[in-house]
C-alpha cells in the first residue's frame, strides 16, 4: 500500500527519564493494532536486556504504523527516545528526522530539567509539539498545577493539553488524531535528486550494517547504486524497507518516509550518522546539513585484561559505535596495562552501559581507568598542549597555568532542599548564576560548574540530598583557569598508572587518603607486605599497608628446642625478603572500579 506524501506522520516521544515514554509507545502500538495482544509486553521497543532490567530507554528506536482516521490511511512514523542526560546525543538524532514531538510530563512529578532541554532541541529544529500530561491515573497525581506549568514553559491554551495514562490506554486516541491533525507531513520534493539522512545504523553479523535513514527528497528504489557523502564508497541496496516491529521489505520508498537500507557493508567506519545517502545516476550536489556534532564529556581507558585480545576489543568497539555514534576512540597504551583505547563518553552513566555492552554483546572482559576530562595546559615556553590523560601532564616546573572545561548546570528542585543542594555544589566548586522560582514550591538553580567535579558522584549525591526530588541537566560553558595537580598511586614504589588522577589541589590529599584506605581493603594479601602510596610528583601525602599473609610454618613443630621453630620463622622471613623483590602485585578489577565509586 502505498501512500501519499501527506499521509506521512514523523514524531518522536520527549521526556525526562522515567515519565513513562516508553509505556506510552507501548499503548500507541497497540491501539493501532501494530502489535498483536499475544506480542504486547512492557518496554516492547526496549529490545536490548539492559534497558528491560533498568528500565531505561538507552537507544532511540524506530517504528511505523498504519492508522485510519475519518475513512483517511495514514502512516505514523514514531521514534522512541531516551530520557537521561547521558543520552541526548540520541534525542537529538531522532529530532533531526521528525517533524514533530510528544512532549510528556509526568503528572505526579511536573516539569523536570530534562524535559527542559529536549523541549529546547526540539524548538530549535522547528518541530510542532504536541503537550501531553502523562500517569493521570495516578492518586498522586496535581493536574491542575503541572497543566499551569506546560502553560508557562510552551504559552499553548490548556485545553490543547492532552490528559493520558501509558498504563490504562486514557487518552491514546486524542493523542492519535492530534499527531495527524497538527504534525505537518514530511516536505520534500519528490521528483528531486535523492537525499536520505542517515540517522542510526546496527550491526548485523549476518547482513553487514544496517542505516536507518529518512528520506529527505526523491524516492529509492530497491537494487539502486547509492552513494554515501562523507566516504564516496558506492554500493547497492540490495535491501531496502520499513521499520515495523520487524524488518517489512519494500520495493520503494518515497520522500518523507523512515527505512532501512542493507548493502552489505562490513567495515564499520564506512557508515556516519548524519551522513547523507544520494543516488550514484542522479547524484544531490550537496549532503543535508545541520546534523549536531557529538562532544564527549567523559574520558576514560579501556584495556583488554588479556592483552592478545587487542584486536578483537577494536572490533567489537567499532560494532558498538555502530550502534551508539556518541561513543569516540581513539587507540593509547599504558606501560601497567599494555594496548587499549582511549574512549570519550557523554556521562558516568554511558560509561557503565558501554562496559556492559561490551561484556555482553561481544564477551569482552575489560579494565577502565579513572574517568577523566580533557584539560587544556599552556607551558612557560608558550606550548599548548591537551591533557587527556595522566600520563601526558608535563611537571609542575614547566607549567604557566592549566584550564578546564565548565558547564552550565540547570537544576530544579523542591525549595525544601535549596539549602542541601546549593551546599553540594559549592563544595564541587560551583558558582551559583541564577534563582528562580517556577512555582511557590519549585525552584530552577543555574550553576557554573567545572565538568571534572560532577564525572564521579554529583548525580548520585545530588538525588539522595534531594529525597530523588532534583532533576539535572548541563551544557557546555568554556574553558576556565584552575589549579591541578596529578595524583600518583603507587604499589611497593611502582607506580600504577591507570589509578593516576588528576584532581585540583584542593581535593588531592583527600582522595589521595581515600584511594589508599579503599585498596587496602580489596587488593588481597601476598606473600609479603605491600605499601600503597598516594604521592604528588615526589610528595608522598597518604600511606597504607596490606600486611603479609603469613602461613603457620611451625604448625608441625611439637615439642622439642624453641630454636627448631626459630630456624623455621627466619627461613620464612628470607622467603618472603626475596618473594618482596621479585613479587608482583595483581590489582582486581573491583579495585579500578571502587576508585571511581570512592564516596558510596
Amino acid at each position: 500500500m502505498s501512500l501519499l506524501k501527506s499521509q506521512i506522520r514523523n514524531f518522536c516521544i520527549i521526556a525526562h527519564i522515567d515519565h513513562g515514554k516508553s509505556t506510552l509507545a507501548d499503548r500507541l502500538l497497540e491501539f493501532t493494532n501494530t502489535i498483536s495482544v499475544r506480542d504486547a509486553q512492557n518496554q516492547l521497543l526496549d529490545d536490548m536486556d539492559l534497558e528491560r532490567e533498568r528500565g531505561i530507554t538507552i537507544k532511540s528506536h524506530a517504528v511505523q504504523m498504519n492508522y485510519t482516521l475519518q475513512g483517511q490511511n495514514y502512516i505514523l512514523n514514531l521514534i522512541d527516545t531516551p530520557g537521561h542526560v547521558d543520552f541526548s546525543y540520541e534525542v537529538s538524532r531522532s529530532i533531526a528526522a521528525c517533524e514533530g514531538a510528544l512532549l510528556i510530563v509526568d503528572a505526579a512529578q511536573g516539569i523536570e530539567a530534562q524535559t527542559i532541554s529536549n523541549l529546547y532541541l526540539a524548538l530549535e529544529n522547528d518541530l510542532t509539539i504536541i503537550p501531553v500530561l502523562n500517569k493521570i491515573d495516578l492518586p498522586s497525581a496535581n493536574q491542575e498545577a503541572i497543566r499551569d506549568q506546560i502553560v508557562d514553559l510552551l504559552g499553548c491554551k490548556e485545553q490543547d493539553i492532552i490528559g493520558a495514562s501509558g498504563k490504562t490506554g486514557q487518552g491514546v486516541e486524542s493523542i492519535l488524531s492530534e499527531i495527524i491533525r497538527q504534525v505537518p507531513a514530511p516536505t520534500g520534493n519528490e521528483s528531486a535528486h535523492l537525499q536520505a539522512l542517515i540517522f542510526d545504523s546496527v550491526y548485523n553479523p549476518f547482513r553487514g550494517i544496517e542505516a536507518y535513514f529518512k528520506i529527505v527528497n526523491g524516492n529509492l528504489k530497491k537494487g539502486e547504486r547509492v552513494k554515501f557523502f562523507s566516504t564516496g564508497k558506492e554500493y547497492f541496496a540490495d535491501e531496502i524497507g520499513t521499520l515495523r516491529l520487524d524488518k517489512n521489505p519494500k520495493q520503494i520508498i518515497q520522500t518523507g518516509d523512515v527505512g532501512y537500507i542493507i548493502s552489505g557493508i562490513k567495515n564499520a567506519s564506512e557508515v556516519k550518522v548524519g551522513d547523507t545517502i544520494t543516488s550514484v545516476d542522479n547524484p544531490c550536489q550537496e549532503p543535508i546539513s545541520g546534523f549536531e556534532e557529538v562532544k564527549p564529556m567523559v574520558f576514560s581507558g579501556i584495556y583488554p585484561v588479556d592483552t592478545d585480545d587487542y584486536e578483537e576489543l577494536r572490533n567489537s568497539i567499532e560494532k558498538l559505535q555502530l550502534n551508539d555514534a556518541s561513543l569516540t576512540f581513539e587507540p593509547e597504551s599504558s606501560i601497567a596495562l599494555g594496548f587499549g583505547f582511549r574512549c570519550g563518553f557523554l556521562g558516568m552513566l554511558h560509561m557503565e552501559i558501554i562496559q556492559e555492552r561490551l561484556e555482553r554483546e561481544f564477551n569482552m572482559t575489560v579494565i577502565n581507568t579513572v574517568p577523566n576530562v580533557s584539560y587544556q595546559a599552556y607551558t612557560k615556553k608558550g606550548e599548548h598542549i591537551q591533557i587527556n590523560n595522566p600520563s601526558d601532564f608535563p611537571s609542575l616546573d614547566k607549567i604557566d597555568f592549566v584550564k578546564e572545561p565548565y558547564i552550565k548546570a540547570q537544576i530544579i528542585t523542591k525549595s525544601d532542599f535549596i539549602g542541601p543542594v546549593m551546599n553540594l555544589c559549592i563544595e564541587k566548586r560551583g558558582t551559583l548564576i541564577s534563582q528562580v522560582y517556577l512555582t511557590t514550591d519549585r525552584v530552577e538553580l543555574a550553576f557554573s560548574m567545572p565538568l571534572a567535579e560532577i564525572v564521579f558522584d554529583f548525580y548520585d549525591k545530588l538525588k539522595s540530598i534531594s529525597k530523588g526530588y532534583a532533576s539535572f541537566d548541563y551544557q557546555a560553558d568554556g574553558d576556565k583557569e584552575t589549579h591541578l595537580v596529578k595524583l600518583d598511586i603507587m604499589l611497593n614504589g611502582d607506580q600504577v598508572d591507570a589509578l593516576s588522577s588528576l584532581l585540583h589541589r584542593k581535593h588531592a590529599y583527600e582522595i589521595g587518603k581515600k584511594i589508599c584506605i579503599k585498596l587496602k581493603t580489596l587488593i588481597p594479601k601476598q606473600q609479603f607486605d605491600v605499601a600503597i602510596q598516594g604521592a604528588i610528583g615526589s610528595k608522598i601525602i597518604s600511606r597504607e599497608t596490606v600486611k603479609a599473609l603469613r602461613k603457620d610454618v611451625t604448625a608441625k613443630c611439637y615439642g622439642g628446642d624453641i630454636t627448631r621453630k626459630r630456624k623455621l620463622l627466619e627461613k620464612q622471613k628470607k622467603g618472603k625478603k626475596k618473594m618482596k623483590q621479585i613479587g608482583s602485585v595483581e590489582i582486581p578489577q573491583s579495585a579500578f572500579l571502587a576508585v571511581l565509586k570512592l564516596n558510596d
